[in-house]
């Protein structure tokens, strides 16, 4: 592995050295995918194994110090220096010709933008697989890694999950990286959903819907939906779903959540 350069912890920079770990990362949907795209490749740790794939590959990452260390595993016009966060990734493949491909997205998200580079990459059709790793808290919040713990629902998990089967792929120790961070983390993969439970146009709108509801988790349902929904369609919905009024949020399962949302939205369009 070439020198790496000096992170920058403004960014949230940690460069992963495991090569075990890389192998996994770069392997994980080398065989179904038909496209690459890689969000924060910092000095081509991953790059380099992607780009013998046989498959397009584009790079973005907003630190300029890093093209010199990317272009010996991807054309310098594949080579996006700029913020993923203000990336419009649906005219980016239109342009790279990626309109009808399977694109594999994958990245080391950086520990301070990881929530909402995620929420953004959900949204997204053409990204069919990704393989993403987060500080073990955050993904935690993704998937539930410790079964034995038990793992109530959160907006983030209910969203992530109804558009994406997702998986453990491998837990990652501070170790494995240059500078070690102070946290663990792990790699999750995610195959999109070819017919998810709520569509995803309604994906905003859902989105909403989720944070109205867990903003306040411990409150009672019933008094939360007051907040979007008249007490007709509430009670008409939660009877028609056989919930009490009087659950919480967390204590739903991903189809509850799903079909709660779906239901009160029919009943107040019915009724309006």
């Amino acid at each position: 592995m070439a020198k790496l350069p000096q992170a920058n912890k403004a960014l949230g920079q940690h460069f992963l050295v495991n090569q075990t770990i890389i192998e996994k990362i770069t392997s994980d949907f080398e065989k179904v995918a038909e496209a690459i795209i890689e969000v924060g490749p910092g000095p081509g740790v991953l790059t380099e194994s992607l780009g013998q794939k046989g498959l397009d590959l584009h790079v973005i990452d907003k630190d300029e110090r890093f093209p010199e260390y990317l272009t010996p595993h991807v054309a310098p016009e594949k080579i996006h220096i700029q913020d993923a966060l203000t990336l419009d990734f649906y005219q980016a493949f239109q342009d790279w010709g990626w309109g009808d491909l399977k694109v594999w997205l994958v990245s080391n998200l950086p520990y301070n933008v990881s929530t909402p580079l995620l929420i953004m990459f959900l949204k997204v059709p053409t990204i069919k697989y990704m393989t993403l790793m987060f500080q073990r808290e955050v993904a935690d919040k993704v998937f539930a890694i410790d079964t034995r713990k038990g793992k109530s629902m959160n907006s983030l998990m209910a969203l992530s999950q109804t558009y994406f089967d997702v998986s453990l792929l491998c837990k990652v120790p501070p170790g494995a990286f240059s500078p070690p961070p102070k946290v663990d983390s792990a790699v999750l993969s995610f195959t999109r959903k070819e017919v998810p439970a709520v569509p995803l146009e309604d994906f905003l709108v859902f989105e909403k819907f989720l944070r109205m509801l867990f903003q306040f988790k411990r409150k009672q349902m019933g008094k939360i939906l007051k907040s979007s929904f008249t007490p007709e369609v509430i009670e008409r919905g939660l009877s028609e779903l056989d919930l009490l009024p009087s659950l919480r949020a967390e204590a739903l399962e991903l189809s509850q959540m799903q079909n709660l949302y779906l239901t009160l939205t029919r009943i107040k369009k019915e009724i309006s």
